[in-house]
């Protein structure tokens, strides 16, 4: 059966209209928070926020500031906890209001033939948000020309057996991509600390931010459990952590971190959020 994705967090999380959104983009770009310019270098995998582009919009300009043309496998997690664990859609079409965007049905094919844990299934990717809000930004900057595939996360906790089944998954996705004739860059959709005053946001954040340029999915998740950080895509950071690094990845770079406080002026209970790159 050939699914059509209908863009749902349109008219929520960013500009419904074509060309309202495409001087949505602009402006996240050309924000006092944003990169202000393009500037492309080589990278493997990258972490990118998700929340609302009036929120995170400029942050997340940060990540597209960087990239190539390429294709792109990206992670989010799943808000709704319905579905599998780690639910990848294997072949349709991804609509925005800056058009459609085909998933890759033979790299998607060849994740779940050499990887168990990666489950066909659709449900968990009809109302997230996490992925699509990934997919205009790539169209702002590339057109409808390339091919991605979504894998939606179900957050198990953070101790050493979900961080082996993120290793096996990130290191499958290594294994692919390097099988592949096509350039992939592997993006984890992730928000930092939810809804805590920002001075706890920030000291929280700095020392996830920290393990996650040192490349080092295991203290990751350490430094979530011991700072209880609401942080919510640890899950598909983990796996772009592992693939970067069996890709050859040897660090991580922060190119910004604000919060919803810094946009909004709320500094009661923000939201963090992070532009990371690996290479």
């Amino acid at each position: 059966m050939f699914y059509v994705r209908a863009p749902v967090a349109a008219g929520m999380f960013y500009d419904l209209e074509t060309e309202r959104l495409k001087k949505q983009i602009d402006g996240c770009i050309n924000h006092p928070l944003g990169p202000r310019k393009l500037a492309e270098q080589e990278i493997i995998a990258a972490v990118a926020p998700h929340a609302g582009y009036m929120y995170s919009g400029a942050v997340q300009a940060w990540t597209y500031s960087r990239m190539k043309k390429a294709n792109y496998v990206i992670i989010g997690p799943n808000h709704s906890g319905f579905g599998s664990q780690f639910a990848i859609m294997k072949k349709g079409l991804w609509k925005t209001p800056l058009g459609s965007i085909a998933v890759d049905e033979d790299f998607a094919n060849k994740i779940t033939d050499a990887c168990e844990l990666v489950k066909q299934d659709v449900v968990p990717h009809q109302a997230e948000h996490s992925i699509e809000v990934q997919i205009p930004f790539l169209q702002h900057r590339f057109g409808n020309d390339f091919k991605f595939v979504p894998i939606c996360i179900l957050n198990d906790f953070p101790d050493d057996t979900f961080l082996k089944s993120c290793r096996v998954v990130g290191e499958t996705l290594a294994k692919v991509i390097k099988g592949s004739r096509e350039k992939w860059i592997l993006i984890a959709s992730s928000d930092f600390s939810h809804y805590i005053p920002q001075e706890q946001a920030m000291k929280i954040d700095k020392k996830l931010i920290d393990a996650i340029t040192k490349l080092d999915e295991k203290l990751l998740f350490s430094r979530v459990q011991q700072l209880r950080a609401s942080i919510c895509g640890y899950g598909p950071i983990a796996i772009v952590i592992a693939a970067a690094k069996k890709l050859g990845a040897k660090k991580g770079k922060l190119l910004k971190y604000a919060t919803s406080g810094d946009t909004t002026g709320d500094m009661e209970a923000v939201v963090g959020y992070a532009s990371i790159v690996m290479s």
